[in-house]
């Protein structure tokens, strides 16, 4: 089936017949119903379809779900061990599952324009693969959107994943997993809400450049380009105040998984009276943990951290917005034998910066070629959406252009300028990358699979092209990618 993504909006597909055996259980944790390799049986299995999100009593959210659930399950797959996954597609249009920050072959990540084939509608496909590497990971759709908010990432379609490693990965308490999620977006004009948590300053000239745009853009009556706001809030699909509290005892360790599964925003988390030691981002370990009173998680990123509780009573755990916290983007911590109403203490100021759990200088290891990207916004320019060019050039949906070649084994350092206020999170598929330049500084040792990139900032990241094939990279701010933030590189 040869589909483009902009195919996929309006096809139906075609019935495609298909079995499979194995379940994930709803309780949020991978178990399947036959002996993992068992000969002719998946491992697991994943159902994609219509479902109903209760997110507190009397609010229920019609989205389509995996599992019939949000978040989808937790599935623990172990370092090195071949898994088989058959998906199937209960729905009326074509899908694709991306195993997100896996190395993954392109017939296998999730990403049409890669090469991988879709899951038609009413159809199934088993997917076969090795996962790697250990660290926390997870699951969507990769569809696109447009102005479609009942599609893609805008949907209940996102799953936490956990390779295991093959060695142990130290000690704790407990292990909490906790998905980010909005609920019934919508568009509007609004304008561009200022976001300034991140560390740097802009830079002048790609300042002026993009005011310039955009008054030139305002000035011949063009409205803001259109933005996504949302109703509903939640964590691990419940409201804050209308799911099970996270229980703890005095004196435990707990380590927290925390996905941002949100298509366009970037959340924080603080929890009042304690901090987080952060100890992986993207599931890789980072050179430098440290302890963070706030948590800032981009679109697609995860945070690791470690809390020790060390503060009894009956906390929030919870955005620092108190719209959004109050419509829903928050959990209890509650400790044995406290009970009452949860409390909430807005913590200090804080600025998110990366090079706090990275190591300062330069890289070693010098790129064998660098590649510049200026990323620029044009308001509102197609029918009212925004369209955002890498170095001019926005992404085609029905070419799968532009693409850049690359060589394997070569080490290629991405250089990106954003002369745009928006914060942008970088996504590579099929790798994970080292950050090496940040808020005007050169870092090494961190390495993710998502970065944002600061309003009018720089940013540089280098990567080894090991991947046969095409690989996607994309800005995975949902309205983003799918209006032109994305290019190919194909590795030869």
């Amino acid at each position: 089936m040869s589909l483009t993504r902009r195919d996929v909006l309006k096809a139906g597909g075609a019935l495609v017949a298909g079995g499979g055996a194995g379940a994930v259980s709803a309780c949020g944790s991978a178990e399947p119903f036959v002996r993992p390799g068992a000969s002719g049986k998946a491992d697991y299995t994943v159902r994609i379809e219509a479902g109903r999100v209760e997110l507190a009593p009397g609010t229920v959210v019609s989205t389509t779900t995996y599992n019939g659930q949000f978040p989808g399950p937790l599935l623990r797959f172990t370092e090195g061990r071949p898994v088989v996954v058959d998906v199937h597609n209960d729905t009326g249009v074509p899908e694709l599952l991306h195993w997100h920050g896996q190395l993954l072959p392109a017939e296998v990540d999730g990403a049409s324009e890669e090469g991988t084939p879709f899951i038609p509608a009413h159809g199934m496909r088993r997917l076969s693969f090795t996962p790697e590497p250990a660290g926390f990971r997870f699951y969507h759709t990769h569809v696109a959107a447009l102005g479609d908010l009942t599609r893609s990432t805008y949907t209940g379609q996102a799953g936490p994943v956990h390779i295991e490693p093959k060695a142990d990965p130290g000690a704790y308490d407990q292990e909490v997993f906790l998905t980010l999620k909005e609920f019934e977006p919508s568009l509007s004009h609004g304008g561009d809400m200022t976001q300034n948590f991140l560390a740097g300053s802009p830079v002048p000239d790609l300042k002026s450049r993009g005011e310039k745009a955009m008054a030139d853009s305002l000035a011949k009556g063009m409205p803001h380009g259109y933005e996504v706001g949302y109703r509903h809030f939640s964590v691990n699909g419940r409201k804050l105040g209308h799911g099970r509290p996270i229980k703890v005892r005095t004196g435990q360790r707990v380590l927290f998984h925390i996905l941002n599964a949100s298509a366009t925003e970037t959340r924080s988390l603080a929890l009042p009276g304690h901090t987080f030691t952060v100890v992986a981002l993207d599931g890789n370990p980072v050179p430098r943990p440290a302890s963070v009173p706030v948590l800032w998680i981009g679109t697609a990123e995860r945070v690791s951290a470690l809390v020790e509780m060390d503060h009894p009573g009956v906390w929030v755990l919870g955005d620092l917005s108190d719209d959004d916290r109050n419509n829903g983007m928050g959990t209890v911590v509650e400790y044995a034998g406290r009970s009452g109403s949860h409390q909430w203490t807005k913590p200090p100021e804080f600025t998110w910066d990366y090079r706090t759990f990275a190591q300062a200088g330069a890289t070693a290891q010098r790129p064998d070629h660098t590649i510049d990207f200026l990323v620029e916004k044009r308001n509102a320019a197609d029918k009212g959406f925004n369209i955002w060019p890498l170095n001019g050039v926005p992404f085609d949906m029905d070419t799968d252009k532009p693409v850049l070649d690359v060589e394997h084994g070569k080490r290629y350092r991405l250089r990106f300028r954003n002369a745009t206020d928006d914060i942008h999170p970088l996504h590579l598929h099929r790798h994970t990358f080292e950050v090496t330049h940040v808020a005007g500084t050169a870092t090494h040792g961190l390495r993710k699979d998502v970065v944002m990139l600061g309003g009018y900032q720089t940013l540089d990241f280098d990567f080894t092209a090991d991947q046969p094939g095409l690989s996607l990279f994309h800005c995975h701010q949902q309205l983003h990618m799918d209006y032109g933030f994305m290019l190919l590189l194909r590795c030869t």
